[in-house]
Parts: C-alpha cells; sequence; structure tokens
C-alpha cells in the first residue's frame, strides 16, 4: 500500500494511523534521541511529535513532501520546542549523564544498521557529542539530519525547509566549527 493509498484510508478508519507508527516510530525515535541524549526526553518528545500527527493527518497533503518527512520536520520542531522550554539553545546533547551512556549506548547497538560505524569509535562518538554541543542550534541541527540520519541534502532541505545553497552553507560552516572544536580536545 502506498503511502497515499495508506492517508485514504486513515481518513475514513483513524485507527489505520497505527500502520504509520509502526512504519516511523523507531526512526523517529532514533533521530530524537541523537538530539536529546535522554530518553525520558525522547519517548515524550516522540509521543508528542507522534500526536500532533496523528490531529492532523487529516490536513496533510502532498504539497512536495512525503509523511515520512513531515513527521521529521515535526520531530524537529518538537525537539527545539523542548529545548526552548529548557531555555538553553545549545544544550542539545548535554543531558546525556553516566546514568544514561550505557542505556544509549545499548539503544544505538540495537539501531545497528544505521550506526554501525558510530557505535565502533563510541568513545570518539561522545567527544563529537560533546563538541556538537556547544555548536549553535542551526549547525546541530543539519549535522545531525545529515550524519546521524543519514538524509541526503534534499530531504534535510525539506525537513528544515531551507533552499539546499543554504543548507549546503551551514553544513560546510558547522563542520569547520566542529572540526575545530574537536582539534581542541
Amino acid at each position: 500500500m502506498t503511502e497515499t493509498e495508506l492517508l485514504d484510508k486513515i481518513k475514513t478508519n483513524p485507527e489505520l494511523f497505527s500502520e504509520v507508527f509502526a512504519l516511523y516510530y523507531r526512526p523517529i525515535f532514533g533521530y530524537i534521541l541523537r538530539r536529546t541524549g535522554n530518553v525520558d526526553d525522547t519517548a515524550d518528545i516522540a509521543a508528542e511529535t507522534f500526536f500532533k500527527a496523528w490531529k492532523h493527518i487529516n490536513a496533510f497533503s502532498y504539497r512536495g513532501i512525503s509523511l515520512k518527512v513531515w513527521l521529521f520536520r515535526i520531530a524537529t520542531n518538537e525537539t527545539n520546542l523542548h529545548f526552548r522550554r529548557m531555555r538553553s539553545n545549545n544544550s542539545l546533547f548535554e543531558r546525556i549523564d553516566d546514568r544514561n551512556k550505557a542505556h544509549f549506548a545499548q539503544l544505538l547497538q540495537d539501531d545497528r544498521q544505521e550506526l554501525e560505524s558510530e557505535l565502533q569509535k563510541h568513545e570518539q562518538f561522545l567527544d563529537i557529542l560533546k563538541s556538537l554541543k556547544t555548536l549553535p542550534l542551526k549547525y546541530q541541527e543539519v549535522i545531525a539530519l545529515k550524519y546521524f540520519e543519514g538524509k541526503d541534502n534534499n530531504e534535510i532541505a525539506e525537513i528544515l525547509d531551507m533552499n539546499l545553497g543554504t543548507l549546503k552553507s551551514l553544513l560546510s560552516r558547522g563542520l569547520e566549527k566542529l572540526r575545530e572544536k574537536c582539534n581542541q580536545i
């Protein structure tokens, strides 16, 4: 069943939204977890993401973006709202404490297909996360979507609703700033 057919069926039978949940919960949860570094916060944000999607699914129509991109946009917005509520836009990944590191590592292992290279270099990955949290939010978003989620530039531009040139510029500057931070460690 295509996304369009599924959306048409959901509009007449809202219980079928569970298929959207089953398809996209794991990638959305993983994306949010890698942004927050905290399982409890991630669960709350993911729940809010899917609640908002369910609430507004009848208003969704294909206007150049897929259902998956729409869900990633909602997740990005909800994650950003979470950090604004915490009054610290630069605090991404800051909440990974010793208690959560082991749990975070286990979740990464469960998502092995996407994160195998990060797991092999776990300590280096945590150092990069530590450096990444010091960058402005605009750089954190594009770097997380590109390198942690494996999104291509067109998908990222869609998710963040920006033009491709702006995205490439943010990625380039963000990576340069991240390299400088990592070289200082």
